[in-house]
């Protein structure tokens, strides 16, 4: 028998070292597939069956582990401080330009101190704003990592570092035996929203900007904190490189070799001919910047020969060969006058800063989303109080900090309306949802449209031809308010409409006048309260047999109904109290909608009472729709949903995820036959 104490490494066969090898490079592989070239070539899931097959050969082979493999890019022990390195040549910075004149006086001095007539090879790159480190290679592994500091010294983030999925803990080819690799740690923009979704839901701290995101990752005591922010690196420079293996003689070059030892760099960077040729490429990035998948604060443009930015050299603090050519700034401080509330389509109101107008990425800004209240609450934000905004591209500028220090003695506190701004119909804000919205569904002029467009749909009331373009139409020459005025439009009005002759507004009017015909499900699900889809609202209407009765019900009463939780039932409940809302239904009932009354099921009838239904896939005697109304009249309940409590799921052809789940959780499984079977045994 093994002694339980003995931790000695078993004998190792070829076929293992060559299956971790293999490992090894699969796994590089697909890193370098999915965050340099942005093309995976396998799914998720076999990446991460072969990630744990290689974590357990480790584990069982413990000789075999290497600092370079891919298991490595975990987070480690956390630090408890972060030590100095001493760059060996100083990481400089950047002289600016920020005017195309300030560009022109650098391409000027250029071509008087090399004294050349003829066109210079330029090196265009994307300034990343990220956070600038340094990488050292000994014998292709990955030694140390650094950041810039103060360009002379900077910290030890080495740990952090190899937590950064496309930095490559071991190089490939044929590379130099000591490499420095200068270049910038960032966050993409679509991960860092998303981290800072993450972040908000758990009441963490959130990121103003991506830039901020990517320095406080890289200085985490704790790795595995920075392993689990989203973070890229691309290279754009060498600093010290030992001599035994031949460097080109350009920029691009460089970062060519760079790319084969496996390191990335963006796909922008763009080699050009003369001054004109920069002016181009400027052009087209600052076009682009709102497509880009990462921030960048303007471009990089270096003389491309080495040799002549050797001639070139440097003046105290940046080179004479390279100049950074900044974009208008995204990021200003400016002033919060007042706040307004706007009324959205779904009815959610926003609060809108009035700003003291300022010039942000090439754009005049005078106005500012403050998103919801608890991001009022968050940013601690009040009325006169110096705030940075900021505007990406096309997106609605918003305010991301207040400047504490310059808040005035009369800041005022923003207070949210009791009542909405536009029809001054109720609001509602539902306990655990950021959006506070309003209850004037039917009557408010900024949801009118939607509104309108649900009410008609084909499962609500149905009006054949009133289709959404008509629909504006009638609400931009405001004939219709209300669902209810659809009801009182005549054919010879409709006639004098564009594209629209007699016969095809009389059609329309005698498709309005025959939706009066309907059932109470239908009708309350046309009425468009929130949640209250179809299942729900037939729910309701078999729970309570009458409109009256739904409306007049109190919160405990409506949470007795099947499906209906607290936060539906408080949507419920504030619909038929809001008194825009009951006017409304008050006159369409009046006009003439009706349906029959629901009767009762009886003992007989009610046979599958107290089970639940799930229908999925395509069923080919029956629409779905038909199979649920059979199934409800026999007194079962037909959800959306999988669940423990769900009796039966019925399949019919091309069953999705709701099939799935059914066999996870062992859920009886019915086909079309067996549902007709129990339709007809029922």
């Amino acid at each position: 028998m093994k002694d339980l104490f003995d931790d000695s490494t078993p004998a190792i066969d070829a076929a293992v070292t060559e299956r971790v090898a293999q490992l090894r490079a699969l796994l590089t592989r697909y890193n370098r597939e999915y965050y340099e070239l942005d093309e995976p070539s396998v799914p998720d899931a076999e990446y991460d069956r072969l990630f744990r097959e290689l974590q357990q050969l480790e584990h069982d082979y413990p000789s075999l582990l290497s600092a370079t493999s891919p298991t490595q890019k975990v987070g480690g022990k956390a630090l408890d401080a972060f030590q100095s390195v001493r760059h060996e040549t100083p990481m400089l910075s950047l002289d600016n330009a920020l005017t195309d004149d300030d560009f022109t006086a650098f391409s000027k001095r250029i071509a008087e101190r090399l004294d050349r007539q003829d066109a210079i090879e330029f090196c265009c790159e994307p300034k990343l704003d990220g956070a600038a480190v340094s990488l050292l290679y000994v014998n292709g592994a990955l030694t140390q990592a650094a950041t810039r500091g103060d360009g002379q010294v900077g910290e030890d983030i080495t740990a952090n570092v190899k937590t950064i999925r496309n930095i490559p803990l071991q190089l490939e080819g044929d590379f130099p035996q000591r490499l420095e690799v200068r270049g910038e740690v960032f966050m993409p923009i679509q991960a860092f929203e998303q981290y800072n979704e993450r972040a908000a839901a758990k009441g963490e701290k959130t990121f103003a900007n991506p830039r901020n995101a990517a320095a406080g990752s890289l200085r985490q005591l704790d790795s595995r904190i920075t392993a689990q922010r989203p973070l890229h690196f691309y290279a754009y420079n060498m600093g010290v490189v030992s001599d035994e293996v031949a460097l080109a003689d350009t920029h691009f070059g460089r970062l060519e070799q760079l790319q084969q030892w496996g390191l990335p760099i963006s796909d922008e960077i763009k080699v050009v001919q003369g001054v004109q040729q920069c002016f181009a490429y400027h052009q087209d990035i600052l076009q682009r910047r709102a497509q880009l998948r990462y921030e960048i604060d303007g471009i990089v443009i270096k003389v491309n020969d080495l040799a002549l930015q050797q001639d070139l050299g440097f003046v105290s603090r940046a080179p004479r060969w390279a100049i950074a050519w900044k974009f208008p700034a995204q990021e200003e401080l400016t002033v919060i006058r007042d706040v307004d509330f706007q009324v959205g389509r779904t009815g959610a109101i926003t609060p809108v800063a009035r700003l003291e107008p300022v010039a942000v990425g090439g754009v005049i800004v005078a106005n500012a989303t403050l998103h919801n209240a608890d991001e009022i609450e968050r940013l601690d934000v009040r009325i006169g109080d110096t705030v940075i905004i900021r505007r990406a591209g096309d997106v609605i500028p918003q305010v991301v900090q207040v400047v504490l220090e310059r808040r005035p003695s009369d800041a005022r506190l923003i207070e949210f309306p009791q009542q909405c701004p536009v029809c001054e119909s109720h609001v509602e804000r539902v306990a655990g949802e950021a959006v506070t919205r309003c209850t004037g569904g039917l009557i408010c002029a900024a949801q009118r449209r939607e509104a309108i467009k649900h009410f008609a749909s084909r499962k609500a009331m149905d009006i054949d031809g009133l289709g959404e373009k008509l629909i504006e139409l009638l609400i931009e020459r405001d004939w219709i308010k209300s669902p209810a005025d659809l009801y009182r439009l005549h054919a010879r009005e409709l006639a004098f409409l564009p594209r629209m002759g007699e016969k095809s507004a009389q059609n329309i009017v005698t498709a309005i006048q025959a939706s009066k015909e309907t059932t109470l499900p239908r009708f309350l699900y046309a009425l468009g309260i929130r949640e209250v889809g179809e299942a729900t609202a037939a729910n309701l209407a078999q729970h309570f047999g009458s409109l009256e009765a739904i409306a007049t019900a109190e919160l405990d009463a409506l949470q007795e109904v099947s499906d209906v939780g607290a936060v539906v039932a408080n949507h419920i409940y504030q619909f038929f109290r809001e008194p825009h809302n009951q006017q409304v239904v008050d006159e369409l009932v009046s006009l003439g909608i009706q349906w029959p009354a629901l009767t009762p099921p009886s003992a007989a009838t009610s046979t599958l009472a107290g089970q639940t239904y799930v229908l999925t896939g395509t069923l080919s005697e029956m629409t779905r729709d038909e199979a649920k109304q059979a199934l409800q009249a026999k007194g079962a309940k037909v959800t959306g949903s999988v669940s423990a409590k769900t009796t039966a799921v019925i399949a019919g052809d091309n069953a999705g995820s709701k099939l799935t789940k059914a066999e996870q959780l062992g859920i009886p499984i019915l086909s079309e036959a067996e549902l007709l079977d129990l339709l007809q045994d029922s």
